[in-house]
């Protein structure tokens, strides 16, 4: 019997648009800020999220998810704002085979988005 690997690799979507935006409405020096403290709400956010799902606390992982989902396309980073909404729906819902798959998925995208954007600030804004 063989088994079959399968390798999850997405695309992370950010928004250069919405970063510009955020520039110019700001300034660069406090549009970089803010990313900074979305990027450590995220990171800190992302982490509580794991913990809620191992203890089955839907609701709480919910809440974090939309919280996620908000701070993500704040700061345009698309992808990861559009599966948070994703894994908030589901857990919504009640269908925690879908959550189960969403969740796993947000795990992966929001590593690679924080970590996109976090090369992208060593570039500077």
């Amino acid at each position: 019997m063989d088994v079959a690997v399968l390798r999850h690799e997405e695309v992370v979507r950010l928004d250069p648009g919405r970063v510009m935006a955020l520039c110019a409405e700001l300034g660069e020096r406090e549009a970089e800020a803010l990313v900074e403290r979305a990027m450590q709400e995220m990171a800190l956010r992302l982490g509580a999220m794991e913990r809620d799902w191992r203890r089955g606390d839907i609701d709480t992982l919910a809440r974090n998810a939309r919280a996620v989902a908000r701070l993500a396309h704040r700061v345009g980073m698309a992808t990861l704002a559009r599966v948070a909404g994703d894994v908030a729906a589901c857990a919504a819902a009640a269908d925690m085979t879908a959550c189960a798959a969403t969740w796993a998925r947000l795990a992966r995208i929001g590593d690679r988005s924080l970590a996109a954007v976090w090369n992208l600030q060593d570039l500077s804004l």
